[in-house]
């Protein structure tokens, strides 16, 4: 029995000005070279129970059988597997047009666990350019820095600083996502690097309205993450008090916990005025903010001396799940970093299984494009 649209009609009977025609499938009109389009669709329903539909997925032209003749169902059939294969070409068609949406190339994956810090050109920032400064260059703007970085460096990671953040609105938060979406890159953490929590800042102060304060300030950057799909922020405790760490571990512990709430994490960095002479002072303050809340972010050449740097990588990239820094200062004619032992620092993150980002942040004297250039490359030799 043949599929019909529904009507009693007989193969051998003339409808009613219309031609002898039998109904094998219900289809739409003919078209001019003999053929019908069939209409392949997936086993997707849509609508209520009662109204059910099936959603098209591609189209073929089907030959018909001549006027007056059947379609046997053997050739019917015969026919629908070459329109399968038909359309099974055409998926392979638009499968290809759909990957050629976006043409920018796959940066290598080496290339994929480095991030650019925005402190690296701080001297090309308005809100962070030192008196000092005399190179030439045009100063940047935050909106253009993560273009310019994929043009130069092929890196589409970075870290940005909060002082390089002209706006919080809304709307400049919606224009850098889609800056972002625009050149295919993510902000892997932003440096909360505001005076409440700087070398002098009340973070941890004595006060306790002081450190809410401080506290309040540094939860506006945790949103701010928040809002543009940021995971992780670096906050700096402020001014400390190194024999009583209890109020500084107290405002960690109270701002990961809003930060857990908004899906962000919370790292602390060893700086030279706390963790770069007693790294011990870092592990003291993660263990007093409690299991899993705040990760140590271990900067490669924020210690004292040598002997120090090896102690305090060796204890915080234990703690250091997701974020590094590569700090970069000086370097020889060959292109090796001087102003530390860069193959150790890079030896103990491998030792310690460190899987994270190493986000380059220059720090040296002379041209700073120049000095970012430099630290990539001798970062890409030991990854």
């Amino acid at each position: 029995m043949g599929i019909t649209d529904g009507r009693d009609i007989n193969v051998n009977q003339k409808a009613e000005g219309k031609s002898e025609r039998p109904l094998l499938y219900k289809l739409p009109a003919r078209k001019d070279n003999g053929s019908r389009v069939f209409k392949a669709a997936l086993k997707t329903e849509v609508g209520n129970q009662k109204n059910k539909t099936l959603v098209p997925t591609a189209y073929c032209l089907l030959p018909t059988a001549s006027r007056g003749d059947v379609m046997r169902r053997r050739d019917f059939l015969a026919q629908l597997a070459g329109a399968s294969v038909a359309l099974g070409s055409a998926g392979s068609a638009f499968a290809y047009i759909k990957k050629k949406r976006h043409t920018a190339p796959s940066p290598p994956p080496r290339l994929e666990r480095i991030a650019i810090s925005s402190w690296s050109l701080h001297n090309y920032f308005r809100s962070t350019r030192a008196n000092s400064f005399d190179l030439p260059g045009p100063l940047l703007a935050l909106l253009d820095f993560p273009e310019m970085i994929v043009a130069r460096y092929q890196v589409r990671h970075f870290e940005l600083c909060a002082t390089h953040f002209p706006s919080t609105e809304p709307a400049f938060l919606r224009e850098l996502k889609y800056t972002l979406a625009h050149t295919l890159s993510t902000i892997v953490n932003l440096s909360v690097d505001i005076g409440e929590c700087g070398p002098e800042g009340t973070f941890s102060d004595p006060d306790h309205e002081a450190r809410l304060a401080a506290l309040d300030a540094a939860r506006r950057w945790v949103d701010v993450a928040h809002d543009l799909g940021v995971k992780s922020v670096s906050v700096g405790p402020g001014k400390v008090d190194p024999e009583s760490l209890a109020r500084t571990g107290e405002s960690y512990k109270a701002l990961a916990i809003y930060a857990q709430t908004k899906g962000v994490h919370v790292m602390m960095e060893n700086q030279l005025g706390f963790g770069g002479e007693h790294p011990q002072e870092i592990t003291k303050v993660l263990k007093l903010a409690g299991p899993g809340r705040l990760s140590a972010l271990p900067d490669f050449a924020n210690f004292t001396d040598e002997p120090t740097r090896q102690k305090g990588l060796e204890m915080l990239f234990p703690y250091a799940p997701s974020l590094c820094h590569v700090k970069g200062l000086e370097f020889d004619a060959a292109g090796a970093e001087t102003g530390y032992d860069f193959p150790q620092a890079m030896a103990i993150a491998r030792t310690a299984g460190f899987r994270g980002v190493y986000a380059i942040n220059f720090d040296g004297p002379g041209d700073p494009y120049a000095g970012i250039q430099k630290t990539l490359d001798e970062l890409l030799k030991y990854l």
